[in-house]
């Protein structure tokens, strides 16, 4: 019978390994053992509400992806107690759909329990429709739901945002500290020898983490089409990049996706940053727990101070609170940490008076300059195998369930249009910056629109003229058809997005503004254009047998018009609804990512850009939390704000005026011989039961 010796238990408990054990089929006691580790998964999530404490040193609203990238880190000090309270399920009751990555396609969660289901105001550039856009509903979040994409944004990008922000004075948010995070977060996983061959992949693996909890690595299955990716796009003009991880990812490549390689599941930030941790005393986690405000402390003058928040498990039950003693961090993503901003009286008046909730500090741009990846798809027949042939013959193997699409490109706008036509265009859209800044921005708040001014101002002027992609095409062969989608990347385009009601219950009002600005719709339907260009270049087109949606009717621009607009819909990439900008340009967030008027609430997740990135927000967003995991530790620490920097150069406010004592001088928790002997116990004798 298998088991386990006295050293192997000794190495697991050690390394924290024990989440990811696989148990052999021939195991009779396999079932038994699973339902145990599935016990053990779960020893920072607590069962109900009755196990959690009265106050916590930080409460995290929302256990999406940031949400439990924060919570790991955060407790990685012993003296910091934290508390996330997730609004979705555990998600253990559909574990085996989430851990499956083809199940992404093949037995989706989109539209169950696990999906907020929103859906947009009418769309006018979308022939007025109200498009869907799933988010994920449970521990996890969207990660534990999506494709899987990890793609890197560009270098310009990021250095962008920092040159936006004046006072990021420590540069959290230039390129070099931010790489440095996202490579924080990952494992690198090389492909075989024969995986890479015949699907083409290259890659550099000095450009990924090598010891952090998110796997970066490929299917264990892959398809003769998918190698025929980058040479066909070579043949258009479009370079194969064999090391998109660094820098720059424009041009044509297979992208790594958050696959763990050992045993071929989905690497999300519960598995990654959750289940693994050892039992820890100062970590709770607690779902189906819906904050429904932020409790503000009275009777003081200055920045409001958060003395913890309120949530209900339904739209019935009563609402329970929970303290604060140190900060609420929203990580509840941009439709979930804007909303609930607004709901505890933090937004623009004009709004929440409308929803019947009191004002507490009227800071215009929070739910202002929402943006987001507009997308679809060409469809074709074809003579190749593809993965949903295989699925749908009845392979079941762990590596063919592994296969998600991979293949990407990233087109610039003089790749894309001609020197010429580019040219053109960014004069013509630069003329009409004052324009859309009326059209779009209904609030009429000034530094909102010199926000936008200046989000306007860096497309046009930056990545409009640089590397920066501004189409995404993508190949997918997970159903019978081949399908090439484009995504436009860089919209110009902005909406809004602010409560109705008072209840947290109640869905808000979300608008993207598609495709209102007409360089958006000129820049998709070339897109589009190109992708077909795609599906005729060799060696691609030797295998797709005909263009079954739009079809040869669709040709001119204005026929390619009519089709985007009814055809279009998100790429769940929305954000800049908690952009982080400075207060005169509509900001919500400092550098810092500290609410301006607040004293010790955050954001810290994908609302915080300040424009959509090229690149599906996975990647950057864990970049992200660990940043500002990084910042919060320091900061109450007593240690340097700057990354990069050993050296204690600031401290707290007044309202942590002296480092915790339990803590070295680097920030990093002393040795709690109690706690640690207590943790290394409870290792051993969930390994002892596994026996």
């Amino acid at each position: 019978m298998w088991s386990l010796t006295k050293a192997t238990i000794l190495t697991l408990a050690s390394t924290h390994f024990l989440p990811t054990l696989a148990f052999p089929v021939s195991d009779p006691y396999g079932a038994q053992r699973r339902r145990e580790l599935n016990d053990l998964r779960a020893r920072n999530i607590v069962a109900d509400s009755s196990d959690i404490q009265s106050s916590y040193d930080f409460i995290i609203v929302g256990g999406g992806l940031a949400g439990l990238v924060l919570a790991s880190r955060l407790s990685e000090d012993s003296n910091h107690t934290v508390l996330v309270l997730e609004a979705g399920e555990t998600g253990d009751a559909n574990i085996t759909q989430i851990n499956t990555p083809a199940d992404t396609y093949y037995t989706s969660l989109v539209g169950s329990e696990y999906d907020y289901a929103y859906q947009t105001a009418q769309q006018a550039g979308c022939a007025n429709r109200n498009v869907s856009w799933p988010r994920g509903k449970v521990l996890g979040g969207s990660s534990a739901i999506n494709g899987m994409y990890l793609v890197r944004p560009n270098k310009p990008e990021i250095n962008a945002i920092h040159s936006i922000n004046p006072n990021d004075t420590d540069d959290f948010w230039t390129w070099d500290s931010y790489y440095a995070a996202m490579k924080k977060s990952e494992t690198f996983g090389a492909p075989s020898a024969d995986i890479a061959a015949e699907a083409g992949i290259q890659y550099n693996s000095d450009s990924y983490g090598s010891s952090g909890p998110i796997h970066w690595s490929y299917p264990g299955e892959t398809f003769n089409l998918v190698g025929n990716w980058t040479p066909s796009l070579l043949t258009l003009g479009i370079p194969t990049n064999p090391d998109a991880a660094s820098g720059d990812n424009s041009g044509a490549y297979i992208t790594t996706s958050s696959i763990n390689p050992s045993n071929w599941t989905r690497s999300y930030s519960r598995s990654g940053y959750i289940d693994p941790l050892p039992p820890r005393s100062n970590l709770d986690i607690l779902a189906s727990a819906t904050v429904t405000n932020i409790v503000w402390k009275s009777g003081t003058s200055g920045n409001l101070t958060a003395t913890g928040v309120q949530w209900a498990s339904s739209s019935t039950a009563a609402k329970q609170t929970v303290n604060a003693n140190k900060e609420v961090i929203l990580a509840a993503g941009t439709i979930g940490s804007t909303q609930l901003l607004q709901l505890s009286g933090i937004g623009p008046s004009k709004y929440l008076q409308a929803a019947g909730v009191d004002v507490q500090l009227d800071l215009p741009g929070v739910g202002q300059r929402l943006q987001d990846h507009l997308s679809g798809s060409l469809v074709y027949s074809t003579s190749a195998e593809t993965a949903g042939d295989m699925h749908n013959s009845g392979v079941d193997t762990a590596e063919f369930l592994s296969y998600i699409n991979s293949a990407t490109a990233y087109v610039n706008l003089t790749t894309l249009l001609g020197s010429d036509s580019a040219s053109a265009l960014i004069s013509s859209a630069q003329a009409a910056v004052d324009s859309s800044t009326t059209s779009f921005l209904p609030l009429g708040d000034s530094t909102v629109a010199a926000g936008y001014k200046a989000i306007y101002d860096t497309i046009t002027n930056q990545f409009y003229s640089g590397s920066s992609g501004q189409i995404e095409l993508l190949l997918s062969i997970t159903s019978t058809n081949v399908l090439i989608q484009a995504a436009i990347q860089h919209p110009l385009s902005a909406g809004e997005l602010y409560i109705t009601s008072s209840s947290v219950f109640d869905y808000p009002y979300i608008n993207p503004n598609y495709l209102a600005h007409d360089a958006d719709l000129t820049i998709l339907r070339e897109g589009f254009k190109l992708a077909r260009l795609v599906s005729q270049a060799s060696p691609l087109s030797a295998y797709l047998t005909g263009e079954t949606t739009p079809g040869s009717s669709v040709s001119s621009d204005d026929d390619w018009n009519t089709w985007i607009k009814s055809a279009v819909g998100t790429e769940y990439h929305p954000t800049g609804t908690c952009a982080m900008l400075p207060l005169e340009l509509g900001g919500v967030v400092s550098p810092s990512l500290l609410v301006y008027g607040t004293s010790n609430v955050r954001v810290a997740d994908a609302s915080v850009y300040p424009f959509d990135l090229s690149s599906h927000l996975g990647a950057p967003t864990y970049g992200l939390a660990e940043q500002a995991s990084t910042i919060i530790r320091d900061y109450w620490n007593g240690v340097s704000t700057n990354p990069n920097s050993t050296t204690s150069t600031s401290s707290p406010s007044s309202t942590a005026s002296s480092k915790p004592a339990n803590s070295n001088t680097n920030g990093a928790p002393r040795l709690n011989p109690a706690n640690d002997l207590r943790m290394f116990c409870a290792i051993i004798a969930a390994s002892i039961v596994m026996l």
